[in-house]
């Protein structure tokens, strides 16, 4: 059943050949572990940032602390022509930096994205200014406070009429969103502004 070695030639050659096999698998094994560490700390690394994109973009948002129009009764009807939101941040944000945000209007007759523009709004573009704080497009404090100014009545046909609502969603630099439902009042008889 067994066969014996006993040459001392052939004795040699199989230990050699063992050893060779042994080493071909310590070989393949570091190489696999290699392999193995490399791969799991590129995951980490992925993970990591992925957690991070993440909770940028839950917790860096803004709030709405106020909206109001400004109406036009210049011709035979009022409408609201300019849209006006105080915004601020949200607990635990960063600084959030508004000429880098977009706002999608989404109202009577119009659904648009509107970009930043520093020098004024239009029908494409919003601007801002400063209500508190030192940076007129950026929130850098809890306490700070920015006006964005939506041109409404360049935005849609006739601006926004008594009754009408528009859904504005400002997205910021991190990809948060936050949605605002700007109402107008059933009546615009007799003022200059109203609460939206």
């Amino acid at each position: 059943m067994f066969e014996f070695i006993n040459d001392e030639d052939e004795r040699g050659q199989v230990g050699i050949g063992t050893l060779i096999v042994f080493i071909a698998m310590v070989l393949v094994a570091a190489i696999a572990a290699g392999v193995l560490i490399n791969t799991a700390g590129f995951l980490q690394s992925k993970g990591q940032a992925t957690g991070e994109e993440a909770s940028a973009q839950v917790s860096n948002r803004i709030n709405v602390v106020s909206a109001y129009g400004n109406v036009n009764d210049s011709d035979t009807t009022e409408v609201v022509d300019f849209a006006n939101l105080t915004v601020r941040q949200s607990a635990g944000a960063d600084n959030i930096n508004l000429s880098k945000s977009t706002i999608q209007w989404i109202g009577p007759d119009t659904a648009t994205t509107l970009t930043y523009d520093s020098s004024a709004a239009n029908g494409t573009e919003f601007t801002t200014e400063s209500i508190k704080g030192e940076n007129p497009d950026v929130l850098v404090d809890q306490s700070d406070r920015i006006k964005v100014v939506l041109a409404a009545g360049q935005i849609t046909t006739d601006g926004l009429l008594a009754g009408e609502e528009v859904q504005l969603t400002v997205t910021t630099q991190y990809g948060s969103k936050t949605t605002y439902w700007a109402n107008v009042p059933e009546s615009l008889k007799d003022k200059q502004a109203v609460t939206l």
